[in-house]
């Protein structure tokens, strides 16, 4: 379970699961993590390099793509997460435009890279992917389209040594889902599984499987 030698790339650094993310993959050992936030941003740890990065546009994810010299692991973590009804056209987009395009605008700009290095792509994505929750119908939507791209991924980019992991991840303690009275997971938990659950690497720098936490594919 180590990550040593890596870079690793997190978006939605700031807060919940990506923070978290951050946290584990330096005690895991990795050389580098770039955190991607959309809120200035700074880590005490040297090994961290903060990102000015909002997923949904397209000219700060090609800066971002300029500023990034190697990449290992692409965490794809940024997202968006309403109360809806589907009667707003509007939120439906916003939680497509982040969920589902800015995944997709992450993995086109940063592919490159991942396959000079034969490296992975994990998007966290949820459970509701696959079963919708009632009260939020456009975030159910977004990700389980986004869930059929990493599914359409995974066999496109097998070719080029670039491995593809979903994440469904459950309920979770996080500032998102905060109003919800029921019981969830702690972010750290889920970043350590989702680092156990994705293989990266050779075999003297890479992540290994553990039988327990969010399902992954």
């Amino acid at each position: 379970m180590t990550l040593e030698c890596k870079t690793v790339l997190v978006t939605g650094a700031n807060r919940g699961i990506g923070q978290a993310l951050v946290t584990e993959a330096l005690r895991r050992g990795a050389a580098r993590v770039y955190a991607g936030t959309r809120q200035p941003y700074a880590h005490p740890d040297p090994r961290v390099t903060a990102l000015p990065l909002d997923i949904s546009s397209e000219q700060q994810v090609a800066g971002a793509a300029a500023l990034v010299e190697s990449l290992d692991i692409l965490v794809n973590n940024a997202g968006v997460f309403q109360f809806d009804d589907l009667s707003d056209r509007d939120q439906l987009e916003q939680h497509l435009s982040v969920n589902l395009f800015g995944t997709y605008r992450m993995i086109q700009a940063f592919l490159p890279l991942l396959v000079d290095s034969s490296g992975a792509i994990v998007n966290n994505l949820s459970l509701a992917a696959l079963a919708p929750v009632p009260v939020t119908p456009a975030y159910s939507l977004s990700k389980a389209a986004a869930f059929s791209l990493t599914q359409s991924l995974r066999m496109l980019l097998a070719g080029k040594g670039v491995r593809v992991h979903a994440v469904l991840t459950g309920p979770v303690d996080t500032d998102m889902s905060r109003v919800l009275d029921i019981p969830k997971a702690s972010p750290q938990s889920v970043a350590q599984a989702m680092f156990d659950g994705s293989r990266a690497g050779s075999p003297s720098c890479s992540m290994t499987r553990q039988s327990e936490g969010p399902q992954h594919s």
